[in-house]
């Protein structure tokens, strides 16, 4: 009821605002047009400009060989978006969930796959490694997003060898960009707060900074479903970055150092007096980590006619953490270094080069239970990609990898994308190719020591798999407006696997080599139509059919939706003072892990989850300088009844916070505010 009263009193205060004050949107894109000469030439008429006023899409398709999307900032702007995380809450392709209830890990799934199968770059670099992997979509604040390029398959050579089921790639704001300051602030009913800003000083010509800012902390423990655990970790993170761009002839420079802290608490809470009736301590989680970052970027434009160029990108990274669950201690220090030279040059407009060697290092000094482990690899590498583009028409991509590593030996990735752009109607695209990944097992899946089961890992090989796609794209003209469509299939077969294994013994985790087989099948088709003007609605449906063999055994991957379903629609009126959006999503049910035998005889959990649906609202009011905005979250009110098995005893090792399919927290409301200076 309060959340309710909450709503309805900020949603008055806006209507009042907009009475007292009417302003234009700054959102929206103003395009200078010279007027007709039939016009100009009549008698006492005379217009030299117009003013055409139009709403720049919130998601766009690549134009290139490869199959994805660009996220920009209006769309992200139809959510809170307060990380990198809650930034896919209106895309249909992207999922992510919680994979545990206990630390707040959370993780993307592409193509109905994990998301350490997705290459997650930040301005075409590698980042978030190892032990940074579960909690990375928190590193990246929402408000520091210019754009996010989501790509499915096997991607581009030029970024290495890692990507099985797409990439993911962030663009930061630019300090090149407009000067400006903005800052946001933000809070919600679940005592979560947040403080941003960004902003940058052209210094001299060719030369400008910018610093970006970020704070966030919650405030409270919270225990709806009165488990006696926190039903979300109480963080509290600074998140700090300096960037900088010159530029001077034809040499192009940018580099930046960040820094973030984040402190994760979680585990019980003697709300409802657990300590009365439990004589061991309260489960605790603590997890304090620290990451550093560095990056640099130098480009010379050779021949700016043919498009040659030479670059030089270079970046390294600290992450050290230091993790508590209940009695288990974890502590990592984690270094990477990444440098690449590229080169590349068009020798006529058909016909395109891309030439690069690449060299990345890896180093986990890990500590758990008092015992050293240490993990290190370095790999060198080089690449060729031609790429050949007959005036958007046909366009084919063919790239090949070689790479040697210290761990796993000589080996080759080849990729390959074509484009047929049937008519202005129909566009066809299909790829084939491979990725592989080196598995840091503890590091990457560092959240299930939360559980009370035993955790074993065997001596792992490198991950490989083939990916194969086709898709479709119509622009159908439908009253003088166009209906998008698309339709894309998926395959993904993994030659060598690290298996989670939940299902052969209930009293173990094993993460262990493939042994049978293991692959995906995703099929989506989403729609878009802009129904009248400032109204744009988006429908897709996806299907998700993920085995694996576990046991000996091949099932249905445990924990994975087999559908979903997404309806977006979202409007700005024609001044731009207002705008709404909502977001409705079904999520298909799916296979548990095999349940284990209580002491009663029942069953520790049912065999299969049920379908849920989502809704999500925003109401943004625009004025000249800034904007307010409110909304909710989960406003069906659906969670998960309990997501930790066994949360009564804690210490036992039938204890679990990993058996997690829906949402944790109920229903939430937020208010915020974006100021631009």
């Amino acid at each position: 009821m309060n959340k309710h009263i909450f709503l309805v009193g900020i949603m008055g205060m806006l209507a009042q605002s907009a009475l007292a004050q009417h302003a234009p949107a700054p959102e929206a894109d103003s395009t200078a047009v010279n007027g007709p000469d039939t016009l100009a030439t009549m008698p006492d008429q005379s217009l030299k400009e117009v003013q055409v006023v139009t709403r720049m899409p919130g998601t766009t398709r690549m134009r290139g060989a490869m199959n994805g999307s660009i996220i920009n900032a209006s769309e992200l702007f139809k959510a809170a978006c307060c990380n990198l995380g809650e930034s896919f809450t209106t895309n249909p392709s992207v999922d992510v969930s919680y994979n545990d209830a206990a630390t707040g890990a959370k993780e993307i799934k592409l193509l109905g796959l994990s998301g350490k199968y997705v290459q997650m770059l930040t301005e075409n670099m590698p980042n978030f490694r190892g032990a940074a992997l579960p909690y990375a979509l928190g590193y990246t604040p929402g408000t520091w997003l210019k754009s996010i390029q989501v790509s499915k398959g096997n991607a581009s050579v030029k970024n290495g060898y890692e990507a099985m089921t797409g990439q993911i790639n962030v663009q930061y704001l630019q300090p090149e960009d407009d000067e400006a300051v903005h800052v946001n602030l933000y809070g919600n009913t679940m005592s979560r707060i947040e403080a941003n800003a960004d902003g940058n000083i052209h210094i001299t010509k060719g030369l400008s900074t910018e610093i970006l800012g970020h704070y966030e902390d919650a405030l409270t423990e919270h225990d709806d479903n009165k488990d006696g655990f926190m039903d979300n970790p109480k963080t509290r993170q600074f998140n700090l970055q300096n960037r900088w761009f010159g530029k001077t002839g034809n040499y192009i420079f940018h580099g930046g150092l960040s820094m973030l802290d984040e402190k994760r608490e979680s585990g019980q809470t003697n709300h409802e007096g657990v300590l009365d009736h439990q004589a061991e301590p309260l489960y605790r989680i603590n997890i304090n980590t620290h990451r550093y970052e560095g990056y640099m970027k130098h480009a010379f434009i050779l021949d700016p006619d043919h498009g040659t160029n030479i670059a030089w990108m270079s970046s390294a990274s600290m992450h050290l953490m230091d993790a508590v669950y209940g009695k288990k201690d974890y502590d990592v220090n984690e270094k990477n270094v990444y440098s690449q030279l590229m080169f590349e040059t068009n020798f006529t407009p058909e016909h395109n080069l891309a030439l690069g060697a690449s060299f990345n290092h890896d180093y986990l000094g890990q500590t758990y239970l008092g015992q050293r482990m240490n993990e290190k690899e370095n790999v060198v590498g080089a690449y060729a990609q031609y790429t050949y583009n007959l005036h958007e028409h046909l366009v084919a991509m063919a790239g090949v990898r070689f790479d040697h590593s210290s761990e796993h030996g000589t080996f080759v990735t080849p990729r390959f994308h074509v484009k047929w752009q049937v008519n202005d109607i129909l566009g066809l695209r299909a790829s084939v190719g491979k990725g592989l990944r080196t598995v840091h097992a503890l590091a990457e899946n560092n959240y299930l020591l939360a559980s009370g089961r035993e955790l074993t890992i065997d001596k792992l090989g490198q991950e490989n798999a083939w990916n194969y796609g086709v898709s479709a794209a119509l622009n159908i003209p439908i009253a003088k407006r166009t209906l998008k469509v698309n339709a894309e299939y998926y395959y993904t077969h993994f030659g060598n696997q690290a298996v989670i294994d939940y299902d052969s013994d209930p009293s173990r985790i094993t993460i262990s080599n493939l042994r049978g087989r293991s692959y995906s099948h995703t099929f989506q088709v989403d729609a878009t139509y802009d129904f009248f003007r400032g109204m744009t609605v988006t429908a897709a449906y996806r299907y998700n059919n993920v085995k694996s063999t576990y046991g000996g055994q091949l099932l249905r991957q445990p924990l994975t939706s087999k559908y979903k379903g997404l309806l977006t629609a979202s409007y700005k009126t024609p001044l731009g003072l207002w705008q709404f959006d909502a977001t409705l999503s079904l999520n298909g049910g799916g296979r548990m892990p095999k349940a284990y035998t209580t002491a009663d005889g029942t069953p520790s959990w049912e065999s299969t989850y049920p379908a849920f649906a989502q809704l999500n609202a925003q109401i943004t009011r625009w004025f000249r300088k800034f904007s307010v905005y409110v909304g909710g979250e989960n406003l069906t009110g659906y969670k998960q009844k309990n997501p930790i098995i066994n949360a009564a005893n804690p210490w036992s090792s039938t204890f679990d916070p990993t058996m997690v399919w829906g949402p944790v927290e109920g229903a939430r409301a937020y208010i915020g505010i974006r100021y631009k200076f």
